[in-house]
């Protein structure tokens, strides 16, 4: 009996290293994948074979855009480890070419998560402190408080975890206020220099992503989503979503 017993311990123990590792495995294959992850300025017509239109989601454009949010729902992936998708809110990504102010999460094919933050064209980082899971409610929000500065904020609204990345005197590029976003992403990867950037294999999601009480600060005032363009993510000449607004702030993108 203490023979089995130590023998079934040791079995207990060695599933539960194997298990670690397996943890620790996939974590390294998913960070690798990131080490190179941006966004990109909206693309319709890219010059990538494949990908026609890197946004699905709605944009609203002119002056004076100086925050975003929204509330979103967390889907399943679908498409295998390599395959991934993205829901942000942000500010200056369809018409200004120098920066990006945009936070939200990546989901995977594999059914991982990671939540960002980023200021185009530098790569996007994790956020630490923030778990992500299939069917939590996430609050993202951007605010701009110049053209160099800024913060980015997720809340776990199922959890109560909360993280903010705040921006100063940022070097990398100038805001230029002239359109807000609230987007689904087939976003890239690039080499550590920043070259060479292809759209990574766009992962299925579901139920349906909704963007809810989306609204954007425009010269001080609040504006809804009425009269946004929508777009959708087309690869190889087939959407991809299916993207339509409701009411004044509800943004719904199914996966087709």
């Amino acid at each position: 009996m203490f023979i089995a017993g130590v023998a079934l311990s040791a079995l207990l123990c060695a599933d539960t290293v194997l298990a670690g590792v397996a943890q620790d495995r996939g974590l390294a294959a998913r960070l690798a994948r990131r080490a190179g992850r941006r966004s990109a300025p909206f693309r319709n017509d890219t010059s990538h074979a494949t990908v026609q239109s890197n946004w699905g989601g709605a944009i609203l454009e002119g002056s004076g855009f100086t925050a975003a949010s929204a509330t979103v729902n967390v889907p399943r992936g679908g498409g295998g480890s390599n395959a991934a998708g993205s829901a942000w809110v942000g500010i200056d990504g369809a018409s200004c070419q120098t920066a990006i102010l945009q936070t939200g999460f990546d989901w995977y094919g594999d059914g991982t998560y990671d939540a960002w933050y980023e200021w185009y064209p530098e790569f996007a980082a994790d956020f630490s402190g923030i778990d992500i899971r299939q069917g939590d409610q996430i609050a993202m929000s951007v605010v701009a408080t110049s053209l160099t500065g800024g913060s980015a904020t997720l809340e776990n609204l199922s959890t109560g975890q909360k993280v903010t990345q705040n921006f100063n005197r940022v070097t990398a590029g100038s805001l230029c206020e002239t359109s807000a976003e609230f987007i689904i992403e087939d976003f890239e990867e690039c080499n550590s220099n920043g070259s060479n950037c292809q759209p990574v294999p766009f992962a299925s999601f579901s139920p349906a992503i909704t963007f809810s009480s989306a609204t954007a600060t425009r010269s001080g005032r609040s504006v809804s989503l009425s009269g946004a363009e929508i777009t959708e993510v087309i690869v190889n000449n087939q959407d991809l979503t299916r993207c339509s607004v409701s009411g004044s702030s509800t943004l719904t993108c199914s996966y087709v």
